[in-house]
């Protein structure tokens, strides 16, 4: 959880305050300025959070329209199975079973985006077999599902390739560590009080940026850390489920 990481952040801040007022190293007077200052780092923060929120809106959707796609596939596989029975149809479904896994490694960074695109790709074969089997309409509709869960793994690489302005990152950074720096050497008054702006401030600027990086890559899977923050996987697994069930209920 983002608020345990950066936690500890702030309570380091409070201890070197107390250290500072014990040593009566913050002897900077409060200025009209602080509160200016302090604002404007959390605009800068707001605008980049407003920058990274429309793609991590977007990035909940794609899991679970990837998942759509291969349960439209598996029902359509399943429908011509028990209208025609062609040997095509355990395979294909095999196939899928087989794509689904490898979207789950994926996610986690254990597969790269090329070996899912050669899956994608190898569900050509098994549609050119079904030609024999089923009217054309039938074949494109399943080449339209293909083709929407190929531009969802290309949207989901780029999103995880591409990070929102890496400049503006590097001022927000840089400006937080400065305004907290400042609130150490800064006399706040009483030391109960001094105590307690002092983290609470470090505490908001720190979770917001923690927050931000986030945001820009909602798919941090391969870092097994602070899952929860991340976008929900578990429709693939879902449908992987669905598919070897199928299976089951299909002769070999």
């Amino acid at each position: 959880m983002l608020t345990t990481r950066v936690l500890p952040i702030a309570v380091v801040a409070m201890v070197v305050k107390l250290v500072f007022d014990q040593f009566g190293w913050d002897h900077l007077p409060l200025s009209s300025l602080t509160g200016t200052i302090v604002s404007a780092n959390v605009f800068l923060l707001g605008f980049l959070i407003s920058g990274s929120l429309p793609d991590y809106k977007e990035s909940e959707k794609l899991p679970g329209e990837m998942s759509a796609s291969l349960d439209t596939l598996a029902d359509e596989m399943v429908i011509l199975h028990h209208n025609k029975k062609p040997p095509v149809a355990r395979l294909f479904l095999e196939h899928l079973a087989d794509l689904s896994t490898l979207l789950d490694k994926w996610f986690l960074k254990e597969a790269r985006t090329r070996e899912v695109m050669d899956a994608l790709n190898g569900l050509n074969m098994h549609l050119a077999e079904l030609e024999n089997h089923t009217q054309a309409n039938f074949i494109t509709r399943m080449k339209q599902e293909q083709n929407n869960i190929r531009k969802m793994v290309i949207r989901v690489h780029t999103i995880r390739s591409t990070t929102f302005i890496a400049t503006a990152y590097a001022i927000a950074e840089v400006f937080t560590a400065l305004v907290i720096g400042g609130l150490l050497f800064m006399d706040l008054g009483p030391l109960p009080e001094s105590l307690f702006f002092t983290g609470a401030i470090t505490l908001l600027l720190c979770y917001m940026i923690a927050l931000i990086k986030d945001l820009d890559n909602p798919f941090h899977y391969h870092e097994h850390a602070h899952l929860d923050d991340e976008i929900a996987l578990e429709p693939i697994s879902k449908v992987r489920e669905k598919i070897q069930t199928l299976l089951k209920q299909i002769p070999a």
